[in-house]
């Protein structure tokens, strides 16, 4: 009888090696910000970049995903301020008229999911993204936006509610908007109109 205990995955000991393994999710997070490909990959290449360049600013041993997150965040916010196109809809009334009842009777298409996603305001899709489909904790999330937890709760609630609203979801269709949900869809990625 082998009583080994289970293998585990080996974290790399470099953190420019580890920062290979978090590509892919820095990516999903950026283009949940940009919603562009190109400027994904862009703003993904210039938080590694970034990153790289601070290393002897990162603490070994602690979240390296966190702080890739956290600088990737930044870098969108910091390059958003600079060209000044920010709109704000804190009340959903632009969003609102951008909602589409869906034509299907009962199933909700990826791409209805993708449209309707797109129209969160920007703090309640990163809420969703990091908390859902990255599978941060609220605590992990709540420090890569530097907020409070509860502020990050209150977020990926309101972008729940605002879903099931844009998706023209019944009260009892909207027990399925959790984050397992919306982490199941988005892992699909999203859906070409083409």
């Amino acid at each position: 009888m082998n009583h080994s205990s289970p293998s585990r995955v080996q974290v790399p000991a470099d953190p420019r090696e580890e920062m290979v393994t978090h590509l892919p999710a820095l990516r999903a997070f950026a283009l949940s910000l940009c919603r562009n490909g190109a400027t994904a990959d862009d703003l993904v290449q210039e938080t590694i970049l970034k990153a790289w360049g601070n290393l002897d600013k990162y603490n070994t041993g602690t979240n390296l995903r966190a702080w890739l997150f956290t600088i990737l965040r930044n870098t969108y916010y910091s390059s958003r301020r600079k060209r000044g196109r920010e709109v704000s809809d804190s009340d959903g009334i632009h969003a609102a008229r951008l909602a589409q009842k869906p034509d299907h009777d009962g199933r909700l298409a990826m791409a209805d999911f993708w449209k309707a996603f797109e129209h969160l305001p920007d703090e309640q899709r990163e809420a969703l993204i990091l908390v859902g489909a990255s599978g941060f904790s609220y605590e992990e999330a709540a420090e890569t936006c530097g907020c409070a937890v509860g502020t990050i709760k209150s977020r990926a609630n309101r972008g729940r509610k605002r879903l099931a609203e844009l998706l023209n979801l019944g009260e009892d269709e909207e027990m399925f908007m959790t984050d397992g949900a919306t982490m199941a869809v988005m892992a699909a990625g999203p859906v070409s109109a083409g």
